[in-house]
């Protein structure tokens, strides 16, 4: 049975017991064996995050320290796979850049905050998890991010539709949702998920499931590549 841990925890405004419950829910009905933790310091067992297929945090804000950071780093690395939305991998732990470095980008703004409605535009072709997904509005906080050119982009939304100083920028097309690679692993992404209302939409719970079950599978591909040759601790 593949194995998942979920972190929940940070900044309560996100709702990260109530997302928790969703993703727990889709992982189970995936026949993923689940734990539960709310604390960080479940990420100082280097052997046992290994041991996992899939890391989701749900952690919002919030500071992680070296030797917190670092086995989630290698873990991933090495194969495990790591997902997750919003507040809980692109808006957590501000001040680690590692940590950003590995999720592929973050959080500096959501210009007309919360109840801005805007359409998430799914990058047709691109990758099956968002296959046969259409186009769908929100209405939400939309997310301006800092993202890593090495991505994949699956999905994306249109700046600006609030106006502010960002605008004399012109149209951008911000990302909404991608994958990346950090060593041997698989990492997901979906910036949606300001409250639990949102990840629980049809499009959103396919997305993320879909998403798990793909960053998961980068362990057994791991596994089948594994030649003995050590995955290089950068930290």
């Amino acid at each position: 049975m593949k194995k998942a841990l979920l972190v929940q925890g940070g900044w309560d405004g996100h709702e990260p017991v109530q997302v928790a419950d969703i993703f727990q829910e889709i992982l189970q009905n995936e026949q993923f064996e689940v734990e539960l933790s709310d604390t960080l310091d479940t990420f100082l067992d280097e052997d046992k995050l290994m041991g996992l297929d899939l890391i989701v945090p749900i952690w919002t804000m919030g500071k992680i320290t070296k030797e917190q950071v670092t086995p989630v780093l290698n873990a991933v690395a090495s194969g495990v796979g790591i997902s997750g939305c919003h507040g809980g991998l692109c808006d957590a732990f501000r001040e680690s850049v590692q940590w950003q470095f590995m999720t592929g980008g973050n959080w500096v703004a959501h210009p007309g905050n919360d109840g801005t409605e805007y359409v998430v535009n799914i990058k047709k072709g691109s990758n099956p998890i968002v296959h046969g997904i259409s186009d769908f509005k929100v209405k939400t906080e939309q997310y301006y991010l800092h993202v890593d050119p090495v991505v994949e982009v699956l999905a994306t939304t249109r700046f600006p539709t609030a106006d502010g100083p960002h605008a004399t920028n012109g149209v951008v097309d911000m990302p909404v949702v991608w994958t990346k690679r950090w060593g041997k692993g698989r990492v997901f992404y979906n910036s949606l998920g300001h409250h639990a209302d949102v990840m629980d939409m049809e499009q959103n719970r396919t997305i993320m499931r879909r998403g798990f079950l793909w960053a998961a599978a980068g362990k057994q591909e791991a596994l089948a590549a594994q030649d003995n040759q050590e995955v290089p601790n950068m930290w």
